[in-house]
């Protein structure tokens, strides 16, 4: 049953020492740290080893809950896969611990808000599909001829062998599956 830290600062030219010290000040016997942004969670590897490293009975530690994600969806996930996996959370700022009522009150407050926005989301994706409709507007990708230019290209350049797949890819700017989904369609006339 260890603490285990985490501290991030979004540049290089920032000073991880608060952070650090206040975990050790907490009791964390081992910190990771990331210097890059928050927007991109498992580009943060780092964050990934230090959520790999804990164990059951152990308590994830962070200076303050933007530390660990700037996304809501994030960070209840990550607060809730801890959980599963009987691993506590604690941010020190915000004064959290999930070991207590009061943490575990606010994770299941944290559920709901998440619930909440994910239930906002598919509401607003609806309306605005409707109104789409509405306006004679179809969702979709659009449908692609077998006789398009950049379609007989990509057949004619995967028919010539000399041609690797990748080199087709790259010069057509297309990915792999697209490129068998174009030389796969059947010739219209």
């Amino acid at each position: 049953m260890a603490l285990i830290g985490y501290a991030r600062v979004s540049k290089d030219e920032q000073n991880l020492d608060l952070q650090l010290d206040a975990l050790k000040a907490k009791g964390c016997v081992r910190s990771f740290t990331d210097k890059l942004t928050g927007t991109k969670f498992e580009q943060r590897k780092q964050l990934q080893a230090a959520l790999t490293y804990l164990n059951e009975g152990d308590t994830f530690v962070v200076w303050r809950l933007d530390r660990l994600g700037r996304s809501m969806v994030d960070l209840i996930n990550t607060v809730m896969e801890l959980k599963k996996r009987g691993i506590e959370f604690m941010s020190l700022t915000e004064n959290i611990d999930t070991s207590t009522a009061v943490g575990k009150m606010f994770l299941q407050f944290l559920a709901m808000l998440a619930e909440f926005e994910r239930n906002l989301i598919v509401e607003r994706t609806k309306a605005g599909l409707e109104a789409a409709r509405a306006r004679g507007k179809v969702g979709g990708r659009p449908a692609l001829s077998a006789n398009s230019t950049r379609v007989q290209v990509a057949k004619r350049l995967f028919a010539d062998k000399k041609n690797s797949v990748k080199d087709i890819c790259k010069t057509l700017n297309i990915s792999r599956p697209t490129l068998y989904r174009w030389v796969n369609l059947p010739e219209t006339s």
